[in-house]
């Protein structure tokens, strides 16, 4: 596969590379991240190995968030979905462990927002069943983390289209909403829904501003990204994947077709 630009749109990007070595994203560029990792739960993708050891799994994490540090602006965000813990394979915090990870880094804390997606299929073992000699606790829900490089506050003038509802429901840390299946995302293995990009984009970003997703995956946050007004850049390594979030992203927003009735209108 030839490391390449794989869909370029006025209003998005997909590129087809390893997060850990394009070079095709600018430093100081990116308003907002919105992303979900691999997990390393063995999930089967097709150009990525989910099950390494937990330490390389962390300094693997190190790396893609310092390059996601340089390519954030000083008041630029970044909301990481990862799971609170995990117990396959070994009972880890990973949400705690990565806020441990970032913070080095240079990233600064802001808080943590609860999705309550109810999914128990993460538990693997239950311990001791019926006994208080070893019992496995597993929460059924993911974090999303909330980071900020220098400044939270943003003092540009720009437009927010977030509704009163909507900001009074989403500045409350717990958010309840289902997952997304493989079959509605093309295929996927490990895709996340639309809802959650899209609260994260109208609640830390304004209209125009640009969204990344380093794992792109099957084009969530670029389809939220679009049908809200952002630019976005995608980053994935599979081309298989690229080819899902580029048919998803045309189906779902329509941009081929509404710059085709652009060019239409100026004829």
């Amino acid at each position: 596969m030839n490391e390449r630009i794989f869909f370029n749109h006025e209003k998005l990007k997909i590129i087809c590379e390893d997060v850990l070595s394009t070079d095709k994203i600018s430093k100081n560029s990116v308003d907002l991240i919105v992303t979900s990792p691999p997990y390393n739960v063995d999930i089967k993708y097709n150009s990525h190995n989910d099950k390494i050891t937990y330490e390389k799994y962390l300094e693997f994490s190190n790396k893609w968030l310092s390059k996601c540090f340089e390519w954030l602006k000083d008041d630029g965000r970044l909301c990481l979905n990862v799971p609170l813990d995990k117990n396959k394979g070994g009972q880890q915090s990973v949400g705690a462990d990565f806020t441990i990870i970032a913070k080095k880094i240079g990233y600064k804390y802001h808080s943590t927002i609860i999705w309550n997606e109810g999914n128990i299929s993460r538990r693997t073992a239950w311990g001791s069943w019926l006994s208080a000699s070893a019992p496995y606790v597993i929460a059924p829900v993911e974090l999303i983390i909330i980071l900020y490089k220098k400044d939270w506050k943003k003092n540009q003038k720009k437009t927010s289209d977030i509704t009163r509802q909507e900001f009074m429901d989403w500045t409350n840390g717990l958010w309840t909403f289902h997952g997304q299946s493989k079959k509605g995302a093309g295929g996927h293995p490990a895709p996340f829904p639309i809802e959650l990009p899209k609260r994260c984009i109208k609640l830390f970003s304004f209209v125009g501003d640009v969204v990344l997703d380093p794992f792109m995956g099957s084009g969530s946050t670029l389809i939220a990204a679009t049908l809200d007004n952002r630019k976005s850049i995608g980053i994935d390594v599979d081309e298989e994947y690229c080819t899902i979030a580029k048919k998803r992203i045309i189906a779902e927003t329509n941009i081929l077709e509404k710059k085709l009735n652009e060019m239409v209108v100026k004829i």
